[in-house]
């Protein structure tokens, strides 16, 4: 079967999930600790993802979560930016459904299609699982309509970082926590939340596929100082992400350098 882009994208984050979630349900029946899940999950997901790169794009570069980084990346046209599983956390909790998978293409060219090597991001897809649902760039989101109330922002579990707590005060936001940051993002790409603030802790796989799929949807997108991601760079570290309604954006980056001025 022959898929473009986008297809493909949405393609492999579905049925890498389809994946997980069978590897789930078989860890569960067989009383798994949380520890071999998170593995095995990982495992699962990488392996699928391999045979079938090597299928449909045995060209492309990669770059994921799961396997040895391959400086190839770096000069090549085109590289698939995948975190096979994120939230691996919530994926070994039998109960959660707040994990997701993460499937991104990087392109070495502008918006214009010219050659440029900053590149960009141009298909992708999050898969959220276990709830049978899969956001790509092929047919985007629609954009979600704006939030009448208070803003509702969204952030980890277990912690709020120091930008998630300048932008709540600032804002005055309703709080709401999820696991990953696909589950996240993708909260506010379906109107559920209306911003999603992130530093610390991240890299390329973990906001590419979200952000793609969030500005296809319409959202904005940045860092935490307002400028724009970029991918495919040396360095996989990419700690900070913001998505959010348009009309928000502004109020939000300008509380988060005043944030950082008063500190």
């Amino acid at each position: 079967m022959k898929f473009d882009d986008h297809e493909l994208a949405h393609y492999l984050a579905e049925e890498t999930g389809k994946r997980l979630l069978a590897v789930r349900e078989r860890l569960y029946n067989d009383g798994a600790s949380t520890w071999l899940a998170k593995d095995v999950g990982d495992a699962a997901a990488q392996r699928f993802l391999d045979e079938a790169f090597a299928e449909h794009r045995p060209n492309d570069a990669i770059l994921s979560e799961e396997a040895a980084d391959d400086s190839n990346r770096l000069t090549a046209d085109r590289v698939w930016i995948i975190d096979p599983l994120d939230g691996t956390q919530e994926y070994s909790e039998f109960d959660r459904a707040d994990w997701a998978v993460h499937i991104a293409l990087w392109e070495r060219k502008d918006s214009s299609g010219a050659p440029s090597n900053e590149g960009m991001l141009t298909a992708g897809a999050v898969a959220l699982p276990a709830f049978g649902m899969v956001l790509s760039t092929g047919t985007p989101p629609p954009t979600p309509p704006r939030h009448e109330g208070k803003p509702r922002l969204v952030v980890s579990r277990n912690r709020a970082t120091d930008a998630a707590i300048i932008v709540a005060q600032a804002l005055d936001c309703e709080v709401a926590r999820l696991g990953s940051a696909g589950a996240k993002a993708m909260a506010v790409v379906l109107g559920e939340t209306d911003i999603y603030v992130h530093e610390g802790g991240m890299h390329q796989w973990d906001s590419a596929a979200p952000m793609v799929v969030a500005q296809a949807a319409g959202l904005f997108t940045s860092r935490t100082d307002g400028s724009p991601l970029v991918y495919n760079m040396r360095d996989t570290w990419l700690p900070d992400f913001i998505v959010c309604q348009q009309h928000l954006a502004h109020q939000v980056v300008d509380a988060l350098r005043a944030g950082r001025i008063d500190r």
